[in-house]
């Protein structure tokens, strides 16, 4: 038997703890090996970056962008104040003060477009500040979207200044939030525009007054069924039928309206589509 001494055992350590930093030297080199390549004799130098991925396709949703906004036309053959559109064509118009909570008016463009019409919304310029993203939605919707004023004060009782102003302000708020004017305008707290107004629009850009020629009276709130009957009484060929946002018999009597009208075999479009 080989006799191990104090002094063999010291010397069995220090050799132990050399391997071990030896290998923990040598796993760093190995490490460092497998990112940069196999050593040479010269040091290696820093790594090089990655490749840049290529860029992600843009979806074609993405790609197309927002449907662009329709700027107002000029129809020729028709009246500087429109309320009504050809008589011997199945279409009305359903137009909408663009006023009150959204809620509503988010509710109405769905009801609309599950029985496949499409509107014309005049919307309110502070209403626009206020719910800026639906000026949009009307759009992207396939309705028309016009000017009603900046405040929906009664216009033909203000000043050249005032009304002008009014105008210009909805417009530019229209301008600013979908790239055009809007397609029509509509003047505020009355079925016509004065001959101030109708001038003053179009200096704005609105070849057109749009009014109406069935009023469906749902302001006042009379109930769904009054609303239904209110514009079933009055509609035919070519219809300009005024509507509001914001009124709950409204909503409550549309599923009726569009129902009827299809009965009656007028389908529900656009004013530009109604007028064109």
């Amino acid at each position: 038997m080989v006799r191990v001494t104090s002094t063999d055992r010291r010397a069995a350590l220090r050799a132990g703890a050399g391997l071990v930093a030896g290998g923990a030297f040598a796993g760093a080199c190995s490490a460092s090996g497998s990112a940069s390549g196999p050593s040479s004799g010269a040091s290696p130098g820093p790594p090089s970056p990655p490749p840049p991925p290529p860029p992600a396709p843009a979806s074609a949703a993405a790609s197309a962008g927002p449907r662009p906004a329709p700027a107002p036309r000029a129809f020729p053959g028709q009246p500087a104040q429109i309320s009504h559109g050809p008589r011997d064509r199945p279409r009305v118009a359903l137009t909408f003060h663009g006023q009150g909570e959204p809620a509503l008016a988010e509710a109405l463009l769905g009801e609309a477009e599950r029985h496949g019409a499409r509107v014309t919304v005049l919307a309110v310029g502070t209403w626009l500040d206020a719910h800026p993203a639906l000026a949009r939605r009307i759009l992207d919707g396939g309705h028309d979207l016009g000017n009603h004023t900046h405040r929906h004060l009664d216009i033909n009782a203000m000043s050249e200044t005032e009304a002008r102003g009014e105008i210009e302000e909805c417009a530019l708020r229209l301008k600013r939030l979908t790239g055009s004017v809007g397609t029509w305008f509509r003047p505020s707290r009355t079925a016509l525009a004065s001959p101030l107004v109708a001038r003053l629009a179009r200096a704005a850009g609105y070849p057109h007054v749009l009014s109406y020629d069935v009023d469906s009276l749902d302001f006042t709130s009379p109930g769904a069924a009054a609303v239904t009957a209110n514009v079933m009484r009055e509609v035919r060929d070519g219809s300009v039928v005024s509507l509001h946002f914001g009124y709950a018999d409204t909503l409550a009597a549309l599923p009726a309206v569009l129902d009827e009208l299809a009965r009656r075999g007028l389908r529900a479009v656009t004013t530009t589509e109604l007028i064109g």
